[in-house]
């Protein structure tokens, strides 16, 4: 089997299998890597959740900057 075979039905395999995630198929770079830092911390199910009530609290890093310690951490 070759390099380019074997490329080709992983390529494949994810576009059949993956899972719809809600910081794919983006390209806002602070919810890339919000996602990056919790996915690092906590299980993808967890994640899921927690990281969409996060953007619908802070849908920019600006709104991050402007709240308290105490709004972020509740």
């Amino acid at each position: 089997m070759s390099y380019k075979s074997i490329s080709k039905n992983i390529v494949q395999w994810y576009d059949d299998n993956k899972t719809q995630m809600p910081w794919r198929d983006i390209d806002d770079p602070y919810k890339i890597w919000l996602s990056e830092i919790m996915l690092q911390q906590t299980q993808v199910t967890t994640v899921k959740e927690y990281y969409n009530r996060w953007i619908k609290r802070f849908p920019t890093i600006q709104d991050v900057a402007d709240s308290s310690i105490d709004e972020i951490l509740k």
